[in-house]
C-alpha cells in the first residue's frame, strides 16, 4: 500500500513538473515573440501579422489551458461555479482551435501570395479577413462546450465535467474533434503547400537553363 501511495505521489509530482515547464516555455516564448514584434512595429508585413495572431493564440493556450489545469490539480474541486465552468471551457477550446486555424489562414495567405503574385490590391484586408475567419470558425466549433460542460459531483468533489453517457456519443464526439482540430486543418495546409511547391517548380521549369554557348548577358560566345 505504501509503495502504491509513493508511486502515485511520484506520478503527480512529475505531472506538475511537466505542466509548469510547459507553462513557462509557452508564456516566455510567445511573450518574447510579441515583444519583438512590438519593438519592430515599423516593419509591418502580413507574415508578422499572422505570427502575432499565432503568438496570441498560443499564449492564450498557456494562460487559460495549462495554468487552469495546474490550479485545478491544486484545488482538486472546481470552485468557480457553473457559469465559469461553461465559459472557461468554451474559451479554452476556442483558443486551442484558433491556434490551429491561424496556421490554416497563414497557409492560405502564402498560397495566394505565390499563385497570384501580381494581385496586391486589398492584400492586408484579405489577411485580416482570413484571421477573423480563423477566430470565427474556432468560436463556432467551440460553442458546444457551453452545453456539454457543467458542474457535477464526481467522487464527492465538485468538478467541471463533460458526460455524454452513451459510448457511441463519445465516439462521435472524439471523431468530430479529431476531424475539426487535426484532419481538416492538416488537409488544407498540406494542399496549400503542395500547390505552392508545384507552382514554384513549374515557374522554375519555364525559365529553364541558359542555352549552351551563351554568356551571362545572352550574347553568343565566339
Amino acid at each position: 500500500m505504501l509503495m502504491e501511495v509513493n508511486h502515485r505521489s511520484a506520478i503527480i509530482t512529475e505531472q506538475f513538473a511537466v505542466l509548469w515547464i510547459l507553462f513557462v516555455v509557452i508564456v516566455l516564448g510567445n511573450t518574447a515573440v510579441l515583444v519583438t514584434l512590438f519593438l519592430n512595429k515599423n516593419r509591418k508585413s502580413r507574415m508578422n501579422f499572422f505570427i502575432k495572431q499565432l503568438a496570441i493564440a498560443d499564449l492564450s493556450v498557456g494562460l487559460l489551458n495549462v495554468l487552469t489545469d495546474i490550479v485545478q490539480r491544486i484545488t482538486i474541486s472546481w470552485l468557480a461555479g457553473n457559469v465559469a465552468c461553461k465559459l472557461i471551457r468554451f474559451v479554452q477550446v476556442w483558443v486551442t482551435y484558433a491556434s490551429t486555424y491561424v496556421l490554416v489562414a497563414l497557409s492560405i495567405d502564402r498560397y495566394d501570395a505565390i499563385t497570384h503574385p501580381m494581385n496586391f490590391s486589398g492584400c492586408w484586408k484579405r489577411a485580416r479577413r482570413l484571421v477573423a475567419a480563423a477566430w470565427g470558425f474556432s468560436a463556432v466549433f467551440s460553442s458546444p462546450m457551453f452545453y456539454l460542460y457543467e458542474e457535477r459531483i464526481i467522487q464527492n468533489q465538485v468538478q467541471c465535467w463533460i458526460d455524454l453517457g452513451d459510448p457511441f456519443r463519445w465516439q462521435v464526439y472524439m471523431c468530430w474533434v479529431a476531424a475539426s482540430l487535426f484532419v481538416i486543418p492538416a488537409f488544407i495546409i498540406s494542399a496549400c503547400y503542395v500547390i505552392i511547391i508545384r507552382t514554384i517548380w513549374s515557374k522554375g521549369s519555364m525559365l529553364g537553363p541558359a542555352p549552351v554557348g551563351t554568356g551571362a548577358n545572352g550574347a553568343k560566345r565566339k
